[in-house]
């Protein structure tokens, strides 16, 4: 079974915020960077079709929420 298209950018969306929190941490992301563009240029041209601000913030609060609790 394979995931779909919507799975797929789900997962990298969630991979990008943690990588993006990572650097941020570290102190080594580019000037005036946000999470949204960081996000977007992880995402795979050909499924970024799925991709919506409203889906990365609903990521970013689910993802948020699970890890404060």
């Amino acid at each position: 079974m394979s995931l779909t298209n919507k799975e797929k950018i789900i997962a990298l969306i969630s991979n990008g915020i943690a990588v993006y929190s990572i650097y941020q941490e570290r102190g080594s992301l580019p000037k005036n960077t946000s999470m949204y563009d960081f996000v977007l240029k992880v995402i795979p041209e050909n499924i970024k079709s799925e991709l919506s601000i409203e889906l990365i913030d609903e990521v970013f609060q689910y993802v948020s929420s699970t890890h404060s609790s």
